[in-house]
């Protein structure tokens, strides 16, 4: 499944919930340097899904806070869920 996602960096935890026009907001600890806070961000999905991290792969956005990423096996319910519906 594909999924939009915004990333926050430099939040003080983790955390994978919400809406931002359409995409889920994903808070990352991590600051946006050298692709930390993309890899942190691609591994909360994977937790947030009860994914493995493998299971979850940058589509698209690797410079910028939007970004599509593909969380195969992901259940759309949990994706409801998250967005807040």
């Amino acid at each position: 499944m594909r999924i939009p996602i915004r990333v926050r960096p430099g939040s003080g935890r983790t955390v994978v919930g919400g809406a931002h026009d359409g995409a889920l907001v994903v808070r990352v600890g991590e600051r946006a340097v050298d692709g930390r806070a993309t890899d942190a961000a691609l591994a909360a999905v994977a937790t947030a899904f009860g994914l493995r991290r493998r299971d979850v792969t940058l589509v698209s956005g690797a410079t910028s806070r939007t970004k599509v990423v593909d969380a195969e096996g992901a259940d759309p319910a949990r994706l409801r869920e998250l967005l807040g519906g």
